[in-house]
C-alpha cells in the first residue's frame, strides 16, 4: 500500500499538448498514478506535463520525441533529459516522480543537462554519460542501477550478467557506459557461454559489487 502525503492531500496538474489539463487532489502516490494512467492513455498528444507547482517540480513526457524531462525550480533552475528507448518506460517515471518528486528520477537512466546530448549515438551518450562519473562509490552505485534493471548472478555465482536475455541492438546507451565503468572500477570481464543472448555483459562477481547489489535487489 502507497504511503499517503504527509501532508496531504496533494494537488497535481496534468497537461497535454493537445490542450486539455486535468487538476487532481490525491492522498497517496498511486492514487496519482491511477489517475495520470487514465490521462496518458485516453488521448493521442506528443507531451504530457505533470506539475507539482507547491514544490515548483515537474515532469514532462514526450513520446513524440522518445524523451523525458525533469524541472526543478531552483537558483538556477534545474532541468534534465533522458532519451527514452522503449515506451513502456513513460508511466513507471511518473511513479516515481509521484512518489519522491525530482529526485525519485536520479537512477531511473542517463541524464543530461543539454538536450543536444540526445541526438548523439547510444554509444557516444553512455561514454558521455560514464565519463560524469569520477569515484568509485559512484561508479558502483550506477553499475548496480543498471544491474538492477535487467541483471541477474549466473547459476554458478561467479558471473554477474548484465542484460540478460537481450539482443545488441537493445540497452546500446547503458551497454556503453556499463563497459567503461568496468573498465573505471578495474572489474574483469568474462567471455559469455555459447548460449548466451548477444546484448548480454558478463562480469565476474567482485565484493564491491556484491554489497551494492544486495542493496538494490
Amino acid at each position: 500500500m502507497a504511503r499517503p502525503y504527509d501532508p496531504g492531500p496533494k494537488q497535481f496538474v496534468f497537461a497535454a499538448g493537445d490542450g486539455n489539463e486535468q487538476h487532481v487532489s490525491v492522498v497517496d502516490p498511486q492514487e496519482a498514478y491511477v489517475a495520470f494512467s487514465t490521462f496518458f492513455r485516453g488521448r493521442d498528444s506528443d507531451t504530457f506535463t505533470i506539475n507539482d507547482e507547491p514544490s515548483g517540480q515537474s515532469l514532462v513526457l514526450m513520446p513524440g520525441q522518445g524523451v523525458i524531462s525533469r524541472i526543478k525550480d531552483a537558483d538556477p533552475p534545474r532541468s534534465q533529459y533522458l532519451r527514452v528507448d522503449r515506451g513502456n518506460r513513460y508511466l513507471p517515471s511518473a511513479m516515481l516522480f509521484f512518489e519522491n518528486g525530482y529526485a525519485g528520477l536520479d537512477h531511473f537512466g542517463q541524464w543530461f543537462s543539454d538536450p543536444a546530448d540526445l541526438d548523439a549515438s547510444p554509444e557516444t551518450r553512455g561514454a558521455a554519460r560514464a565519463a560524469t562519473i569520477t569515484t568509485e562509490a559512484a561508479a558502483i552505485e550506477e553499475v548496480a542501477r543498471i544491474w538492477s534493471v535487467s541483471g541477474c548472478v549466473d547459476p554458478s555465482d561467479q558471473f554477474y550478467v548484465f542484460f540478460d536475455s537481450h539482443g545488441v541492438d537493445d540497452d546500446r546507451a547503458e551497454r556503453a557506459e556499463l563497459l567503461k565503468l568496468i573498465e573505471f572500477l578495474g572489474v574483469e570481464r568474462a567471455d559469455a557461454p555459447a548460449e548466451a543472448a548477444e546484448g548480454e555483459v558478463w562480469v565476474r562477481t567482485d565484493a564491491r559489487l556484491d554489497v551494492e547489489f544486495a542493496r538494490w535487489s
